[in-house]
């Protein structure tokens, strides 16, 4: 009996230790929870702390583990510079001309594929088992967590749509912004501290890592690449030639990978195809366009299980290194003439948004095969698939991509007034464009000013903010320009988002998204019983009007029925009437003003 016990207590004691050693190798590893537990799991952020200063600490020439920011919460925002020419500050890349590929996981914490497929690509790179060279011609730039604080709101139920990981942190940040909405107003400390990481990087290319919703069929993965429907023209070539090369990549190693977002045309309904379309400037893929560089959009399948997407996600990471290095220097150079030509768009017609045409062309989907029946819980029509069984749908898909929304540039810029300076200029900084402080005094100028005819709000708040969508024209006009007014010239490499963010109907404009509704909110009124006699001393005086007010009244019946659109007709032509109402207050010039000849970016 006691010979029975020793034994027992020695293979306890054997197997303890051994256990403490296991964990101990873990201290030192570079393999990730995920990569641990088969792919079923995936770590806290304490994780992405450790393993940041693990690959630097075991990899000291060629990776630098590094804050960039600190979240709402007080997490520390990381990212690990990665290469083997020594290049691992944004100086050191700029002078000697090497690209830079940006790799972000976890924008939307819950998609967190990129973060365990990020580690591990870098360790096999780093180890000459995956991309071998690689890293001679180019700098990683791999951010395993955007939204950190989102990803420390853990929970089994976070993507319910989502097969794997067990756990997973959260979509949105911790003041609920949705980080794929933010990068042109740019109002979470997140998006400023990214947008701060880009501009100090200039990287060639930046690559989103997600997980798409949707329905069930085997397709796993689409990668979109812009400029490709828009853009810089050479550009254009150069990113359709990245994305196809990674395409040709993936389906090589068994995937089934897409150009295009794989969303019904109709939800939940498989006939109705597919449509694919250019992505305005609140998204990723869409922002980087604007500033003549590639903005790589990863989509996983989220009904693939968790395995399979990370070892997909490997995949295109390891791909688009390969492509980097082979092709980065010519294409950075192609960067470097787009944004010569930006500098000369000023008086240019340039697309503001674009649409997909009805255009389309069949083509064969691998599906499942699926029943539509009415819903006993809900009532509404619901499909159900049958995974066991494959099946082709030939289906619709609207490829055919064309400009929509389009504006000239102005000849030389826009300028700011005084009241709007210092908002403007903040986000003028955060994007890094250039633009100057009047320093002189300036009377009356020739401008450009835009009106809006038509106003509509939405009607509920959107990403904190209300948006609002105006119609108007742009007028030449005489105006006075104060002495602390900012000048925006177009004439430079981020030509583009400069129209972006000025031009009053572009989708993402900073008029679109609310910065300036006081503009179009009423604020002097004249009371009814004043307008009465406002409105008899007008008829009083000028015949003419009072002709018009009469014709007016027998063409418009609405018009004659509303005795509150009556009196306004008045109010709107006496002196007391609000000048500036619906006014947009940045103006255009043709001509850049003498003070600002001497322009000299803020960056």
């Amino acid at each position: 009996m006691l010979r029975h016990v020793l034994l027992s207590a020695a293979v306890f004691s054997l197997f303890s230790v051994n256990a403490h050693a296991a964990r101990d190798m873990r201290q030192f590893s570079l393999k990730t929870v995920a990569e641990y537990s088969g792919f079923q799991n995936t770590g806290r952020y304490e994780e992405v702390e450790a393993l940041c200063q693990r690959f630097e600490d075991h990899h000291p020439k060629q990776v630098r583990c590094f804050e960039y920011g600190r979240t709402p919460e007080g997490r520390r925002m990381l990212a690990l510079a990665v290469s083997n020419t020594g290049a691992l500050t944004p100086e050191a890349a700029k002078l000697r001309k090497i690209p830079v590929l940006l790799v972000q996981g976890g924008i939307h914490a819950g998609e967190i594929d990129g973060k365990d497929a990020g580690f591990l690509a870098l360790r096999e790179v780093l180890e000459g088992k995956a991309a071998a060279g690689a890293l001679d011609k180019q700098v990683l730039l791999f951010v395993p967590v955007f939204n950190v604080d989102g990803h420390e709101r853990f929970g089994a139920w976070n993507r319910p749509n989502q097969r794997g990981p067990q756990e997973m942190g959260w979509r949105s940040t911790a003041q609920n912004f949705n980080l794929n909405r933010d990068y042109m107003k740019a109002d979470s400390p997140e998006m400023q501290h990214m947008l701060a990481l880009v501009n100090a990087w200039d990287p060639l290319a930046y690559v989103d890592l997600h997980v798409t919703d949707g329905a069930q069929f085997e397709p796993d993965i689409s990668i979109q690449v812009e400029p490709v429907h828009a853009g810089d023209a050479a550009l254009r070539v150069a990113g359709k030639a990245l994305r196809d090369g990674v395409l040709a990549d993936l389906a090589k190693q068994g995937s089934d990978p897409k150009p295009f977002y794989m969303s019904f045309a109709e939800e939940d309904n498989p006939q109705s195809g597919f449509v694919d379309s250019t992505p305005n400037p609140r998204f990723s893929h869409g922002y980087f366009l604007l500033r003549n560089r590639f903005g790589v959009l990863v989509e996983t399948h989220s009904w693939k299980d968790y395995p399979t997407r990370v070892r997909i996600t490997r995949n295109t990471i390891v791909s688009l290194l390969s492509h980097m290095a082979q092709h980065g220097a010519a294409w950075r150079q192609t960067a470097v003439e787009a944004d010569l030509r930006a500098m000369r768009l000023a008086g240019s017609q340039l697309p503001l948004s674009y649409k997909t045409t009805e255009t389309s062309r069949m083509i064969a989907f691998r599906g499942y095969a699926y029943t539509r029946t009415p819903s006993e819980v809900s009532g509404a029509l619901m499909t159900r698939y049958d995974e066991k069984t494959p099946q082709i749908w030939n289906v619709p898909l609207r490829d055919e991509i064309v400009p929509d929304l389009q504006a000239t540039a102005p000849k030389a810029g826009y300028l700011v007034p005084c009241a709007q300076a210092k908002m403007v200029g903040a986000k003028l900084r955060q994007h890094g464009i250039a633009y100057k402080e009047m320093t002189g005094f300036f009377s009356r100028q020739n401008v450009e000013i835009f009106r809006a005819t038509q106003v509509k709000f939405g009607a509920q708040s959107f990403e904190g903010r209300q948006t609002v969508a105006v119609q108007g024209e742009w007028q030449k006009a005489v105006r006075l320009v104060d002495r602390c007014v900012l000048y925006v010239p177009v004439n430079q490499p981020k030509a583009r988002l400069v129209m972006a963010l000025f031009e009053p109907r572009a989708p993402d404009s900073l008029l679109a998204w609310g910065s300036f509704n006081t503009a179009f909110e009423r604020k002097e009124y004249m009371e009814d019983y004043v307008a009465e006699d406002v409105a008899r001393a007008q008829l009083a005086a000028d015949p003419v009007l009072a002709a018009q007010f009469r014709q007016k009244l027998a063409d418009e019946p609405a018009f004659a029925k509303n005795p509150h659109a009556r009196l306004e007709f008045f109010a709107r032509r006496h002196a007391s009437w609000d000048e500036r109402l619906n006014l947009y207050p940045v103006m255009r010039v043709d001509v850049a003003p003498v003070s600002f000849m001497d322009l000299q970016g803020p960056i």
